[in-house]
C-alpha cells in the first residue's frame, strides 16, 4: 500500500513569493510565424508552450546538435582530444551547403572543427568528426539515431551528420527540445561554445547566425539551421535570474523571422512564469519506518534538486504530499525508489518526483525480522 503525507516546501519559497496574491495573470502563448514551436524551462523540464511538438520536421542544420552531442562524448572518454589532428574528410570538402572551409591538404585540430561545426555550421567539419569517431558518416549516423533513442527522443531518425534532406531524416521539435536540454546538462563544460560571435579558420571569419547572441545579453546559444525545403530554424537558450529556458521554432520565412519569434517565446517563459527550488537533492524531508532492518526509520529525500514552474505570483500557493511504499521491508539500496512527490496548484498536479532512500538499511537480526513479521502479520 501507499502512505500518504503533506509535507511542508522546505522553507525554501521565499516570504515575498508566499505574500503575492493568490491569482496571476498569465497571457495567451504570442503568435508564432513558424511550422511548429517548442518551450521548455530547463530547470523543471515544464513544457511552457508548444505547437505541433510531435509533428515530424525537417532539422536542417539543428541535426549538429547530435553531432556535437557524439563528439562531446568521444572527447569526454578520451577517443578524441581538443589538440589531436585529423586527416580532412574528402567527402566532406566536396559536400555542399554551409563550410567553414577546411583544406584536405592540411589536417586539422579537433578543437577547430567543434569550433568550425559549432559556430560556422560547417558541414565539412561534422563530416571530418563523423569519420574519426564511427570511420563512416553512415555509421556515424546510425551512432546519432541509437543515441537518441537513449536519450528519450522517440520519433527522430538520422541518415547524415550534416542536416542535408533526406526523406529519412527527421525529428520533432520535442526531441530537439530534449537533446538541447542534453547539451547543457551533460557537457557544461563545452557548452560556452554555442555563445560564440564568431570564428576564424583559415583566414575566413564567419559570424555566428544566431542573431539573439547579438540581441539579448541572456541569449548563450545554441544552433540555427535553414533548407530551402525546412525554412529557417532556431534553438535558442536563454539564462538569466538563475532560470534557464530553451525554444526551439521551426519553418520560419527568414534568418530575422527566426530571431524575433524564439524571442518572443524565450521573453513569455521568463516574465509570465517562475521556477522556485522546492528540495535539494540529497537533503533528508522526512523519516519513514522501515521493517526487518537494521535501522527502524529511513530517511528520505531526492536524488537531485526538485524544480517546478508555474505562473508568475503563484509559487507560495504550492502544495506537496509524499506517498511512500508501506510496508518498506529491509533490505533497503541508497538511491532506491521508495515513493513519489507529487506538487500540485489549485488541486491540479504541476509536478512529481521520485523520492529516494538517502542511506541503505541493511537486514536486521533474526529475533528483529521476526518480530516484525510478527507486528506486520497483525497490523500493528
Amino acid at each position: 500500500m501507499k502512505k500518504t503525507t503533506s509535507i511542508l516546501l522546505a522553507a525554501t519559497l521565499s516570504l515575498a513569493s508566499l505574500a503575492q496574491a493568490a491569482t496571476a495573470f498569465v497571457p495567451p502563448v504570442p503568435e508564432i510565424a513558424g511550422k511548429a514551436y517548442y518551450l521548455t524551462d530547463y530547470q523543471s523540464g515544464t513544457v511552457v508552450a508548444a505547437r505541433d511538438a510531435d509533428s515530424r520536421i525537417e532539422p536542417a542544420s539543428l541535426t549538429k546538435l547530435m553531432t556535437a552531442y557524439l563528439t562531446f562524448k568521444a572527447l569526454r572518454e578520451k577517443r578524441l582530444s581538443m589538440d589531436q589532428t585529423l586527416t580532412v574528410s574528402h567527402s566532406g570538402w566536396q559536400e555542399e551547403g554551409s563550410r567553414m572551409f577546411l583544406d584536405p591538404k592540411h589536417p586539422a585540430k579537433v578543437d577547430d572543427l567543434v569550433k568550425g561545426m559549432i559556430v560556422q555550421s560547417g558541414n565539412d567539419a561534422c563530416i571530418t568528426l563523423a569519420e574519426a569517431i564511427a570511420g563512416s558518416e553512415q555509421v556515424f549516423a546510425q551512432m546519432m539515431t541509437a543515441e537518441a533513442k537513449r536519450l528519450g527522443m522517440a520519433n527522430t531518425q538520422f541518415r547524415n551528420a550534416t542536416g542535408l534532406p533526406d526523406p529519412q531524416h527527421y525529428t520533432t521539435v520535442h526531441d530537439l527540445g530534449i537533446l538541447a536540454s542534453a547539451i547543457v546538462r551533460d557537457y557544461p563544460e563545452y557548452y560556452p561554445i554555442y555563445s560564440m560571435k564568431s570564428f576564424t579558420y583559415n583566414n575566413i571569419t564567419q559570424p555566428n547566425r544566431n542573431l539573439l547572441l547579438y540581441r539579448d545579453p541572456n541569449v548563450d546559444g545554441m544552433k540555427t539551421g535553414h533548407t530551402a525545403s525546412a525554412g529557417f530554424n532556431l534553438i535558442a537558450s536563454s539564462h538569466r535570474d538563475g532560470r534557464r529556458v530553451i525554444s526551439v521554432v521551426v519553418g520560419t520565412a527568414s534568418e530575422e523571422a527566426r530571431a524575433v519569434e524564439s524571442s518572443k517565446l524565450l521573453n513569455y517563459a521568463l516574465q509570465f512564469f517562475e521556477t522556485p527550488k522546492l528540495y535539494t537533492a540529497g537533503k533528508a524531508v522526512k523519516e519513514v519506518p522501515v521493517y526487518k532492518g537494521a535501522s527502524k526509520l529511513l530517511t528520505v529525500g531526492f536524488a537531485r534538486d526538485v524544480f517546478v514552474t508555474v505562473p508568475r505570483g503563484q509559487a507560495g500557493q504550492l502544495k506537496a504530499q509524499l506517498s511512500t511504499t508501506q510496508p518498506l521491508i529491509a533490505p533497503v539500496k541508497a538511491g532506491q525508489v521508495v515513493g513519489k512527490l507529487s506538487v500540485s496548484l489549485d488541486g491540479k498536479v504541476v509536478a512529481e518526483q521520485p523520492v529516494v532512500a538517502l542511506q541503505p538499511v541493511e537486514q536486521g537480526g533474526f529475533l528483529s525480522r521476526l518480530w516484525d513479521s510478527i507486528k506486520l502479520w497483525l497490523g500493528w
